[in-house]
């Protein structure tokens, strides 16, 4: 089981910059594909960005590839999302997720969910 906790989100003008952290508790955080996924107002959670458990892979999707960039410490269990150049269309809650090491981009290849932050990016 392992248990997650986002934080970080809140309100940011286009163009600006936020951090998201996601703090996981529980057994062998280490091994795990770490997602994160976002959900605006009346639309699906999609997929944002996802990195392997070694740090060498990382993906992305690409409303977000070269403004936002997934890194994780496993000594701390921590995995982070660091948003640049916000747009509008960024505004969602944020959910970080855990997998397995063949998870990737789909919202059913995560096992485990964190409650969310809500990202607001205003014009």
């Amino acid at each position: 089981q392992v248990q997650l906790v986002e934080s970080g989100g809140g309100l940011v003008q286009a163009g600006g910059s936020l951090r998201l952290s996601c703090a996981a508790s529980g057994r062998a955080f280490s091994t795990y594909t770490m997602g994160w996924f976002r959900q605006a107002p009346g639309k699906e959670r999609e997929f944002v960005a996802a990195i392997k458990w070694s740090a060498a892979s990382a993906y992305y999707a690409d409303s977000v590839k070269g403004r936002f960039t997934t890194s994780r410490d496993n000594a701390k269990n921590t995995v982070y999302l660091q948003l640049n150049s916000l747009k509008t269309d960024d505004t969602a809650i944020y959910y970080c997720a855990a997998g397995s090491i063949r998870a990737r981009y789909a919202v059913g290849e995560y096992d485990y969910w964190g409650q969310g932050t809500l990202v607001t990016v205003s014009s």
